[in-house]
């Protein structure tokens, strides 16, 4: 297969002894902020690609999988959410997912860089899809780990989407701030995180899992494949006082799935039971 010369490369730099490549057609935009480092790229195979400190964050073409999953995996065991937390997000997928389900009232996104919004309006549009827009959302420009010391508003879910933790997100990976959210949730809350590659990040899965443990009765990984993620198989943590992912009602699932407006690219009920069901090698890892 011929590959032209006259493209460039965007190089991503997540662990120090792996790098990985991606063809670019065109850098459409660069801007450092306070927080980080912000690059967008057009590239051969993915399409747009936003890059925070050299990580890719996410793409045009496999975006979906993660926000779906981080998504609609605890909306879709929550027999009744009505308001959502989200921390970070700023590229508007989580919120446009959230927003997919009519029961949502209200979705409070807190995004401590507000020029990762802007950034991703303006060259990844497709992906938030219009729904910063929407009169059921609720932006705040502020660090998330204050915002959820300092609320007292109730909320049936709560998603963080942060990056690594590292610089200004390591204080989105410790026991204050999840006891804080914990304070936040309804008695039938749902907490879900990102928690790394099973592959690269085996560390991330186990200490959050840990922590979340004194919090939470019921806590669970699960897993999907993310193709721009380095490692390629991704992980989120599922934390309730009361709801316990194994045990979900499958007419539960199959019931707030057919209400969804419009239809998935990649969740349904069956991968979302699936997903829970976790490799030997990622059972090792927890259990030692």
């Amino acid at each position: 297969m011929n590959h032209s010369t006259n493209f460039e490369w965007v190089t991503e730099t997540l662990t120090p002894d792996a790098i990985t490549q991606y063809q670019v057609r065109e850098v459409l935009g660069r801007e450092d902020t306070p927080f980080q480092s912000m690059q967008l790229v057009d590239t051969v195979r993915y399409g747009r690609m936003l890059l925070l400190d050299g990580v890719v964050q996410t793409t045009e073409k496999d975006e979906f999988i993660y926000h779906e999953m981080m998504t609609h995996v605890p909306l879709c065991s929550h027999p009744a959410p009505r308001r959502v937390l989200i921390i970070g997000g700023g590229d508007g997928g989580i919120l446009r997912e959230v927003l997919r389900h009519p029961d949502v009232e209200e979705a409070v996104m807190v995004e401590i860089d507000g020029r990762v919004i802007d950034f991703c309006r303006k060259y990844l549009p497709t992906i938030s899809n219009g729904a910063f827009d929407d009169p059921r959302a609720a932006i705040v420009i502020d660090d998330g780990a204050k915002y959820v010391k300092g609320s007292h508003d109730p909320f049936d879910v709560c998603i963080v989407d942060s990056p690594d933790p590292i610089g200004p997100a390591r204080v989105l990976f410790q026991k204050d701030f999840y006891g804080n959210i914990a304070r936040l949730l309804t008695d039938q809350g749902i907490f879900v995180r990102q928690t790394g590659s099973t592959f690269v990040q085996p560390a991330e899965q186990k200490e959050t899992l840990q922590i979340l443990r004194e919090i939470y009765p019921f806590n669970a990984l699960y897993v999907y494949a993310v193709p721009t993620y380095v490692g390629g198989f991704f992980s989120s943590s599922f934390s309730s006082r009361k709801i316990d992912p194994a045990t979900v009602p499958a007419e539960l699932i199959h019931k707030r799935f057919s209400k969804l407006v419009p239809g998935t690219s990649y969740y349904n009920p069956g991968l979302h039971l699936a997903a829970f069901q976790l490799p030997e090698y990622v059972k090792g890892n927890l259990a030692t």
